[in-house]
């Protein structure tokens, strides 16, 4: 009978793990290079890599293959709700920016040099 006791005992308590855990605060984690609209809107055609890194900061993960491709990647994996994803690709041509990609609208100077 004790046996039996124990083994209740020990279904109830691992029952009760669920319950907790669904009770336990979970952190947000974000991760990579948060970025706004308004900072890519700064962005134009022929900036150097170093006025693109003074404007949108360097990428998180650097690209050992393809130097003239850099990528900002942002990931939020929230508490409750949908994990948030954005993404950010720099082309690179002859070490000046000459096109952008993904997430990010291009802004309508993108497309004007800053020396003009």
């Amino acid at each position: 009978m004790t046996k039996f006791a124990v083994c209740i005992a020990a279904l109830l308590s691992l029952g009760g793990c669920s319950v907790l855990d669904s009770m336990v605060y979970r952190i947000d984690i974000p991760q990579g290079n948060y970025l706004e609209q308004d900072d890519v809107d700064k962005l134009r055609v022929g900036m150097t890599e170093e006025q693109v890194i003074y404007v949108l900061g360097k990428p998180v993960a650097e690209n050992s293959f393809d130097s003239d491709r850099w990528v900002y990647l942002y990931n939020m994996n929230p508490n409750e709700g949908k994990i948030y994803r954005k993404e950010l690709i720099l082309t690179f041509n002859n070490e000046r920016l000459s096109d952008l990609s993904g997430d990010f609208a291009k802004s309508e100077q993108f497309d004007q040099p800053l020396d003009q």
